[in-house]
């Protein structure tokens, strides 16, 4: 595939990747076969919120449209609530984990620093030979990750495996600052999962677009942990682990390059964008998509939002989407969803995904 610049109204270009839709060996196409989710049992209110982070409830909801979100347990990591995701996923598709040539797992909260999240979800539900990895894309993650997977697919490197298995999950109440009212009042924990491959000709990943701007690589961070800042007494007296961001410069980035992207998208691909159907969105905080939305020129699509269900799930948050309108049966067969999530690096990742029904389970 070839990169080419495309020129979007009131910015400069967007180099994005351009080429034919996504196939596997064999010219068929890789799509969604099934979905799957997992969210932590103990569903924590605004008002809990509110007292550790000096706010009220109210003000959580005005300023965020978000009522409660979900905290994982104790004993609960990345990969436990990735597993549950997956497995979900897995029957939904009525795929066998030895059936997958590749697992890849989009997450800024791994279980540890090494190994991958991804190699202990292989091994815990089976998916012998498989090759895992992660991606660390923030909240962008799992487009990048769906991108990234479908590739692997079509370029053949799973060898006779034609599945791959893509999971986006973060456990983010483990590195906010719950006295932090700028962060702490947005963010719960979850996991979604998508299993690829072979659909229909048509069907499948018709378009990506994955772009980043490491120049902006400071408004969103966890400061210390890595090889920069390791962890030291300092380190954590200065609450260096905890997630860190510039709320307003984030939103101005958001609303200024997410239309430009999806517009860039669409004119690359030859898809008017009339023809969108559903977008789902990071769901990142319900105020700041209400502003976005006007400007996206998305006349006909029904926008998918959890976010006041479930926060701000980062990489989780779109495959969540994802899979609660799937199970809501609003997808019918034919139908055009995009993909869009944006986050830390600042990074955005887009993907045109034309649906394909009867792909599973219920």
């Amino acid at each position: 595939m070839t990169d080419h610049p495309v020129r979007t109204p009131g910015g400069p270009p967007v180099r994005i990747p351009g080429g034919p839709p996504v196939r596997i060996p064999g010219g068929r196409p890789v799509g969604i076969l099934g979905t799957g989710s997992y969210l932590p049992a103990e569903a924590v209110s605004n008002e809990l919120v509110a007292e550790r982070a000096g706010v009220t409830a109210e003000w959580i909801s005005a300023k965020t449209g978000i009522r409660r979100r979900r905290y994982a347990a104790d004993h609960e990591a990345t990969s436990d609530l990735a597993v549950e995701a997956a497995r979900a996923a897995l029957a939904d598709a009525g795929i066998r984990a030895g059936q997958l040539g590749w697992i890849v797992v989009a997450t800024s909260t791994p279980d540890h620093p090494q190994p991958a999240t991804a190699c202990l979800v292989q091994h815990r539900i089976g998916a012998t030979g498989a090759a895992a990895f992660d991606i660390n894309a923030v909240c962008s993650g799992f487009v990048f990750a769906l991108v990234t997977a479908a590739g692997l697919l079509s370029a053949g490197s799973g060898g006779p495996a034609p599945y791959a298995l893509v999971i986006g999950a973060d456990v983010y109440s483990r590195i906010i600052d719950r006295t932090d009212r700028r962060t702490a009042v947005l963010f719960g924990d979850g996991a979604g999962a998508v299993v690829l491959g072979p659909v229909r000709p048509g069907y499948g990943l018709t378009g990506s677009l994955l772009t980043s701007d490491g120049a902006l690589h400071e408004l969103i961070q966890v400061p210390a942990g890595g090889s920069r800042a390791p962890a030291s007494e300092k380190t954590l007296a200065d609450g260096g682990h905890f997630f860190r961001m510039r709320g307003r410069a984030v939103s101005e980035y958001v609303l200024a390059e997410l239309p430009r992207a999806i517009r860039a998208l669409l004119a690359a691909h030859r898809t008017d964008a009339a023809s969108v159907d559903h977008f789902i969105p990071h769901q990142a905080n319900g105020v700041l998509l209400a502003k976005a939305l006007p400007d996206l020129g998305l006349p006909r699509a029904r926008t998918h939002l959890t976010v006041a269900e479930h926060g701000n799930t980062s990489a989780a948050s779109i495959p969540l989407a994802l899979d609660d309108a799937r199970r809501q049966g609003v997808f019918t067969d034919g139908q055009l969803l995009l993909l869009a999530g944006f986050g830390g690096g600042m990074s955005l990742g887009a993907a045109l995904v034309r649906w394909q029904d009867g792909h599973g389970g219920s």
